[in-house]
């Protein structure tokens, strides 16, 4: 957003808008806090606005003058003593990097697991979703830009370190943990150390990232990770640069080192109108997934809406979404799917080999499930993914 020759900053455009600030509270659908509202009533979690639990981070390195450089993410933030990254979370006290949101998300919700959205990791069970304030991305189409673009001080935060984020999985019956709705990277040692409790707890982590992350923490957290969603936002730099503020390269490496270690991977491409909508960039990036990745890497093409910075456009046409599937699939893409339109056949799992449904969905609902031990029931063709786990 642009005023007059000044280029408005995200914590002004927030600020500009006069939205409420953002906060979910552990209910069975999303609640919107705005500033001065309380918690709903079935939150039973201890918070407060801008509470903030700083911790130290071991990922940077001192420079002079107590100076310091952040080593999460390829912008490698420089941060004078006071200061803080990009990100807004990450703050130099003395000549040391804190993080300041860990163990005080702002939302926290349960849902289910198709929402990340994972067509291919225990569908039907419920996924315990957190997130923080913060993001190393600025989307100009992010649709929680309310607590991405914003700093803790200024946000509804719940007191839940790891343990009680593990023990209120189980409570609830979640097979798994999701780090989402915002960036995990930046609150990375939170989403680590939650992760490898909940591994020594038979509960499953996931995340939804945008793969802008160094290859040091990426690599100490594949571990004890079990699935990753990551946004392919585009397949071009332009878009990237334009849209982001982050490079395409390092997320394409994020995603074949996660594919390398084994981890279990999903894409996501939000298809935005005169964006990121040519064929051509699309039928190269799906060529770049069956290459570098293989065929059987689920794919997503997602319906955009308008929202944040680009108000001005239309929602995606339904026949731009099914041109996308078709171009992936006729390069030989395995399973593309049409998200954000619920009902669209585009939403259902089909066997690549006898091509019955094995998955049908609407939304986030599963209507029949023909998977049994990873394998088509049909004609016994193994299928991608994480079928089995404790429930």
């Amino acid at each position: 957003m642009v005023m007059g020759t000044h280029r408005l900053s995200r914590r002004e455009f927030v600020t500009a808008c006069g939205k409420g600030l953002g906060a979910l509270a552990l209910a069975a659908s999303p609640v919107a806090l705005t500033k001065g509202a309380k918690p709903a009533e079935n939150s039973s979690l201890e918070g407060q606005w801008g509470l903030v639990e700083a911790r130290p981070s071991p990922y940077f390195k001192a420079l002079s003058g107590k100076e310091v450089q952040c080593l999460l993410c390829p912008r490698g933030c420089s941060v004078s003593p006071g200061g803080r990254g990009y990100c807004e979370v990450r703050e130099n006290r003395g000549g040391r990097l804190y993080t300041l949101v860990y163990g005080n998300p702002c939302a926290v919700h349960i849902d289910p697991i198709e929402k990340k959205p994972f067509f291919h990791v225990l569908p039907g069970t419920r996924s315990f979703s957190i997130a923080t304030t913060g993001c190393n991305f600025d989307c100009k189409f992010c649709q929680n830009w309310e607590i991405s673009q914003e700093v803790p001080e200024k946000t509804y935060n719940f007191r839940l370190p790891p343990a009680m984020v593990v023990r209120l999985a189980r409570e609830h019956q979640c097979a798994s943990v999701a780090s989402t709705y915002v960036e995990p990277t930046i609150f990375f040692e939170y989403m680590y150390d939650t992760a490898v409790l909940a591994k020594k707890h038979g509960v499953l982590s996931v995340y939804h990232s945008n793969g802008y992350i160094n290859p040091g923490p990426l690599t100490n957290l594949c571990g004890y990770l079990a699935a990753a969603c990551i946004d392919l936002k585009g397949f071009t730099d332009d878009f990237y640069q334009g849209m982001t503020e982050g490079t395409l390269q390092p997320v394409l490496n994020t995603i074949k080192t996660l594919r390398s270690r084994k981890i279990h991977v999903e894409l996501v491409n939000l298809m935005i109108p005169t964006k990121n909508d040519d064929m051509a960039v699309v039928r190269r990036m799906c060529l770049w997934i069956k290459n570098e990745l293989g065929p059987d890497v689920p794919l997503h093409f997602s319906r955009f809406v308008p929202q944040y910075k680009l108000r001005n456009l239309p929602p995606t046409p339904i026949e731009t979404l099914e041109q996308a599937r078709g171009v992936a699939l006729s390069v030989g893409l395995a399973y593309v799917y049409i998200g954000n339109v619920p009902g669209h056949a585009g939403e259902n799992t089909l066997c690549p080999n006898c091509k019955k449904i094995l998955i049908a969905r609407r939304g986030y609902s599963i209507l029949a499930n023909h998977v049994v031990k990873g394998k088509c029931t049909y004609c016994g063709k193994r299928i991608p993914g994480i079928w089995e786990g404790v429930v």
